[in-house]
């Protein structure tokens, strides 16, 4: 089919919009392309040192015979999602050695688990551990002796702190791999029931702790659709995974062949052979549009919406808020997974999954066929499934159909016909709305306002039954000037009382959530932020507010309150201890959040 009007119109005004950037960017590129394997540049003492505890891999190397693999890795044991890497290395330089090459481990990358840091002191360093581990990722590269990299990640920030190295290092070809999510555990529904039970006092902490380790219960991402599994969805959007690899569980036979072809990949696609492909040549405006579409189609991560603006800005690529909602309005949410249904990503990949999903986007015109991919050229490639005939790893064509249309549809009979993500804007400055979980008579929300600055704030008011009426809750100072920009999922469980009890209740924060949002309507990433002079900051209890997710408004009704001066709490106490000290040039350095919130980019 051809093309979508949008879909065709927003690609051709991000290309506009981007030409010098990213022409200035491709040169650069070219030229690095151009300058050859960069092994053969060095001199023998810098060889001698980059090969001295390869093994038996040293003779190959030193002869520059063999096409060599940077392996880039966010490995630790405390992220589930992360902790299968540990054997990864072993596995890869096995599966170079069989293709003829080589592999070395070029460097690690910090990797935070937000899971463990919700609610805590930690999870203000969340964001900015995605320009970290660019900059991490960088120091591993800019050793210079790798002819193509495999970057071996999974969850939130690590992915995005990735891809922005890897488009820096554009000239290099490269492989995304993911380990996979853990197996079910415990129904999404009933954890978050006991969740809300637990806010509500009626179970003790015994019971909350049984439910959590039962949903959290061994390796693998976890299986909400969150931001790590959104990250996953966009890999195979953008052409950086190998078809279908998102979703295979760790530890099986066909997790390890896929992470051998991989690494095999790789190798094929370094300037020493025939297939030379850059990452500079796959992320470029059409890959970006892609993956805008598909996470419209699965209802994803708002934090996304932060990561992709900040990505596409490494390939000289210009994203603005505008171009998702634009996208949003004609992409289909073709895909129901939890929060937005009781599904998790095994029973969507059973259904169907990537493959199935992406052959209805392009089948209905709203994707980019012809795009480069480390898997070769088109996106129709990412419609076959993986599959495993004894030892021997081939593609075959996904399903034509659904198997459980509860959880996929097809783009002829969607679950809503816009996307997932809103793009609110009004006199309280822009920001974004996930609808995809929430239910029609939530879309618009009229309240009066109380207005906090921080979360705990929010908590204490709940249990202190301040909030049990209709109310639009404002967390403010939260921004990444303020603090960094923390996510606040842990307001769910208290506001869905709320809501539960048939008050009409919303979010509005310059703070991020997660792709966990929930069925409470949330106004999130407001911008200006409040520590940068945005209307937050004039905000008083009882001020009439209005969120209405049809017309894209999100605005203060009380006349005059903007002629207010703007509060100035005393942050001081967000800047010191668990590391915050040391993130104080990013807050002074860093960027709106419309824009990616961008330190290094």
């Amino acid at each position: 089919m051809a093309l979508n009007d949008t879909v065709a119109q927003v690609t051709d005004r991000i290309i506009e919009r981007s030409a010098a950037r990213r022409s200035a960017y491709l040169a650069r590129m070219r030229q690095a392309g151009r300058d050859g394997p960069a092994r053969g540049h060095l001199g023998c003492s810098n060889q001698a040192h980059a090969y001295a505890a390869t093994g038996p891999d040293q003779q190959a190397l030193a002869t520059d015979q063999a096409p060599h693999l940077g392996i880039v890795t966010a490995y630790n044991d405390m992220l589930s999602a992360h902790q299968p890497f540990e054997t990864y290395p072993e596995l890869i330089r096995a599966a170079a050695r069989d293709a003829g090459g080589t592999a070395q481990v070029a460097g690690g990358v910090p990797a935070m688990c937000d899971g463990v840091t919700q609610s805590q002191p930690g999870m203000e360093l969340s964001l900015f551990s995605r320009d970290v581990i660019a900059l991490a990722a960088g120091v591993a590269m800019s050793h210079n002796t790798f002819d193509a990299a495999v970057y071996l990640s999974v969850c939130d920030k690590i992915v995005p702190g990735l891809v922005i190295a890897a488009a820096t290092f554009g000239h290099v070809p490269a492989v995304f791999m993911p380990a996979g999510p853990m197996t079910s555990g415990l129904p999404n529904d009933e954890k978050a029931r006991i969740r809300q039970q637990f806010a509500a006092g009626e179970v003790d902490r015994a019971t909350l702790m049984k439910a959590e380790m039962d949903s959290y219960h061994g390796p693998g991402t976890c299986t909400f659709y969150g931001t790590a599994n959104s990250n996953q969805m966009l890999m195979e959007f953008m052409g950086l995974h190998l078809p279908g690899t998102s979703f295979v569980n760790p530890g099986t036979p066909l997790r390890t062949a896929l992470t051998r072809a991989g690494a095999q990949r790789a190798l094929a696609i370094t300037a020493l052979g025939e297939e030379y492909t850059p990452v500079c040549d796959v992320l470029d405006e059409r890959a970006f549009v892609n993956g805008i579409v598909g996470l419209m189609a699965t209802g994803g991560s708002t934090n996304l919406v932060i990561h992709l603006p900040a990505m596409a800005r490494a390939a000289g690529i210009d994203l603005l808020p505008q171009d998702f909602a634009d996208l949003s309005a004609v992409t289909p949410l073709l895909a129901r997974v939890y929060p937005n249904s009781l599904a998790d990503v095994n029973h969507f990949h059973a259904a169907g999954g990537l493959g199935y999903l992406i052959a209805q986007l392009l089948d209905a015109g709203l994707l980019h066929e012809d795009v480069q991919t480390a898997a070769g050229p088109g996106l129709s490639r990412y419609t076959y499934e993986p599959r495993l005939d004894g030892d021997r790893l081939h593609w075959s064509p996904g399903t034509g159909h659904s198997l459980n249309d509860k959880i996929l549809r097809p783009a002829s009979d969607p679950f809503q016909p816009a996307g997932g993500l809103i793009h609110l804007h009004g006199n309280l400055g822009e920001a974004i709305i996930k609808t995809s979980a929430i239910s029609e008579q939530a879309h618009v929300i009229e309240a009066p306002a109380r207005v906090f600055d921080t979360q705990d704030a929010v908590k204490a008011a709940f249990r202190a039954g301040e909030l049990d009426r209709d109310v639009i809750v404002v967390v403010r100072f939260q921004g990444p000037q303020a603090n960094g920009m923390p996510e606040l999922h842990g307001l769910m469980p208290p506001l869905g009382v709320v809501q539960g009890r048939g008050h009409k209740v919303a979010l509005v924060t310059d703070g991020r959530m997660s792709g966990a949002s929930g069925k409470v309507p949330s106004a999130i990433h407001v911008a200006p932020e409040a520590a940068a002079g945005g209307p937050l900051a004039c905000l008083r209890d009882g001020d009439l507010l209005r969120l209405d997710a049809h017309k894209g408004t999100l605005e203060l009704l009380t006349p005059g309150a903007l002629d207010r001066a703007s509060a100035s709490p005393d942050l001081s106490a967000n800047h010191h201890g668990i590391g915050r000290e040391l993130f104080e040039i990013f807050r002074r350095s860093v960027g709106p959040a419309s824009s990616g919130a961008g330190v290094v980019v």
